[in-house]
């Protein structure tokens, strides 16, 4: 069935000439995406929740107070508060013209922190002031915004190999080399294969893909191989393969927490529905390295069970729905690659958390976004969700397909594989 567009408005003073604003069609309609908003407050929420559970007991040791490390988390949720609500007001074209110096930016930093003294810890510089700011985690969101924006121009000339693959692979490459550096080749990771993902979406030649993908696998091998901890968790996994008891002691500990506790002596098969109850995890106690971070999935399976774990997947899931949404509804071509950019990274991060954690990949120091404590982490994740937000909250009509030669999303001419932007909305 057909549907046409609600009443235009008269066009005002700069508006382009394909762009019109909708009127809003419902009087108590939400201006943004909120199952997106109440996803994210949901996994926010749960992970204030687990932070204090798995620090009180470390922060009253080490601090004389059992709410100083939860306090910090509360004081970087605060600030990610202020990032998400500020680049959900303002217009997220204004990250388009500012991608260059964001980048560059990121760039610098990264070049600092490996070129300052004194900034290494535990055998890798990742941080700034102690572990305050970590420039890697900024990098995320840099190279989304930034690629969003190149390939938005771009268009379809990113299927010749002088617009497409070798800028993309000199300035991904670039960015992930200084991260490999630190090392931290888990962000790097990350990194790439939102960036890859996000050049398949834009329409890039299929060709240029698996070469870059190669590429980036035989580089990832031989860097593996090269630093000694990445050679030994590879082939502490492979042998944990057969034998679960051969795992390194970080995942022999994480599949215990998910286990172990509340198992009934009579029936031990039965699943762990409900855990042991909030706060009352034993692995986190000295058992379970780094519980407040990248293990934090963990405490979760042992404290609230296989029901807490779903439930955290489940929000996981809806986010990942509602910023696909929102990437369908996008008002034009750079708004739907910044959105999927965001969706991307934030699902590709949670995925390889909940993975390392069950034993399906080798260990890699990767946190649970919106859950696992640590400030620039949450910070930049937020920040994305506000960026998200702000692409849901822009509404406009898009002139038909044939007055728009310069870029399109459909398959049919050979432009990106993301759904036509502009799609009729429905009655």
């Amino acid at each position: 069935m057909t549907v046409s567009h609600p009443a235009r408005t008269e066009k005002t003073a700069g508006t382009p000439p394909d762009r019109v604003e909708l009127p809003a069609t419902r009087p108590f309609t939400f201006e943004f995406d909120v199952y997106l908003v109440l996803a994210v407050a949901a996994l926010l929420a749960l992970g204030l929740m687990m932070v204090f559970s798995t620090t009180f007991d470390w922060s009253y040791q080490v601090f004389g107070s059992p709410t100083k490390i939860f306090l910090r988390q509360l004081r970087s949720l605060a600030v990610g508060v202020v990032a998400l609500v500020v680049l959900a007001r303002i217009d997220y074209h204004l990250t388009r013209r500012l991608a260059v110096p964001i980048i560059a930016l990121t760039v610098v930093a990264l070049v600092v922190l490996l070129a300052l003294p004194n900034t290494e810890a535990f055998g890798a510089r990742r941080s700034f002031f102690k572990g305050s700011i970590q420039p890697g985690e900024a990098a995320k969101l840099a190279v989304v915004i930034y690629l969003a924006a190149w390939l938005a121009a771009r268009g379809r000339n990113i299927r010749k190999i002088t617009y497409g693959l070798l800028p993309f692979s000199a300035l991904v490459g670039a960015v992930c080399g200084l991260i490999v550096l630190e090392p931290d080749l888990s962000t790097a990771a990350i990194i790439f294969a939102t960036a890859w993902t996000l050049f398949f979406l834009a329409g890039a030649d299929i060709f240029q893909l698996l070469v870059s993908a190669g590429l980036a696998s035989g580089v990832g091998f031989v860097l593996m191989l090269n630093f000694s901890y990445a050679r030994e968790r590879l082939a502490l996994h492979w042998q944990a393969v057969n034998d679960l008891t051969t795992a390194s002691w970080h995942v022999q500990q994480a599949v215990i927490a998910f286990t172990a506790p509340g198992r009934d002596p009579l029936n031990p098969d039965k699943p762990n529905w409900f855990g042991v109850g909030l706060g009352q995890s034993s692995q986190k106690f000295g058992f379970l390295p780094a519980p407040h971070t990248d293990s934090i999935f963990a405490v979760i399976g042992e404290e609230l069970g296989l029901f807490g774990t779903l439930v955290v997947i489940a929000l996981y899931v809806a986010f990942v729905y509602r910023g696909i949404t929102i990437v369908r509804k996008a008002a034009d071509p750079y708004g739907a690659l910044l959105a999927s950019g965001i969706t991307l990274w934030i699902a590709t991060e949670a995925i390889l958390n909940v993975a390392v954690m069950t034993a399906v990949l080798p260990f890699s120091g990767v946190p649970l976004p919106f859950i696992s404590y640590g400030g620039s982490s949450l910070v930049t994740a937020l920040a994305g969700v506000g960026l998200l937000i702000n692409v849901s909250r822009t509404r406009v009509y898009q002139a038909p397909r044939r007055t728009r030669a310069d870029y399109t999303v459909g398959r049919r001419d050979r432009g990106g594989r993301i759904s036509r932007v502009g799609r009729r909305r429905g009655a």
